[in-house]
């Protein structure tokens, strides 16, 4: 049972929640560009006075460690062990496409989503990250929540995910899974955005379980390595 903030910056979406047992009390976000490293901050102090939550009651901080954006992944993880390490309070890491995938069952329950229940129930749910033309970071899960495979980045076309795709419906959603969904025509697309919701009630889990990261050594999963592209223009 705890107070835990929650923070999501892995992708074009800056998404703060605030919750109490795995219940949301306050959540804010933008999808307006990656200005993560100011509005994770303002969020942050909006939710807190929204809800009268001092700092001090926090029980710990919870972070999407990715796969995702190199950058918006350092800002949220700096900004998160910056905060566990002023307050002296654990650092809780939730896998990014875990908490997307939660966001879709969430939402299915909630009757929110564009999908019938035939079309769901059984079916693999394949959370995707936008990793720049048709490669995605992804991972299999089934409608309970359980991983079926490892993350893994795929360069997605026709052939992709052939094996799966014979076995059932595949249900693509996050903001890589639009372009992925017109490639592959067998599958269903809904939309569904990364959210510090999602690592609500997987954060609380985790923190109950005492599975909790070491602040001073924690890195985001990037994945890849980062790559630097050199500029094309020209220096006087």
């Amino acid at each position: 049972m705890a107070l835990i903030l929650s923070i999501e910056t892995g992708t074009d979406i800056c998404s703060v929640a605030l919750a109490k047992d795995g219940e949301l009390m306050a959540l804010r976000e933008s999808d307006e560009g990656r200005d993560h490293a100011k509005k994770v901050a303002l969020f942050v102090d909006e939710l807190l006075k929204e809800t009268g939550v001092l700092p001090h009651d926090l029980d710990a901080i919870a972070v999407g460690k990715g796969p995702g954006s190199y950058t918006g992944l350092r800002i949220g993880v700096s900004f998160a062990k910056g905060m566990c390490y002023a307050l002296n309070i654990p650092l809780v890491a939730v896998g990014s496409l875990d908490a997307l995938t939660q966001v879709a069952r969430e939402d299915f329950e909630a009757g929110i989503l564009d999908i019938e229940d035939e079309d769901w129930r059984g079916a693999y749910l394949a959370p995707m990250v936008d990793a720049r033309r048709m490669e995605v970071y992804t991972q299999i899960f089934n409608t309970d929540g359980e991983a079926l495979s490892e993350v893994s980045a795929e360069v997605v076309d026709e052939s992709s995910f052939a094996e799966l795709r014979a076995k059932g419906k595949m249900v693509l959603f996050g903001n890589g899974a639009k372009k992925c969904a017109e490639v592959l025509s067998d599958t269903l697309y809904v939309g569904v955005a990364p959210s510090a919701r999602g690592i609500v009630r997987l954060a609380e889990e985790a923190f109950n379980a005492g599975k909790t990261e070491d602040i001073a050594y924690f890195e985001p999963f990037y994945l890849k390595d980062f790559v630097v592209i050199p500029s094309k223009k020209k220096l006087l």
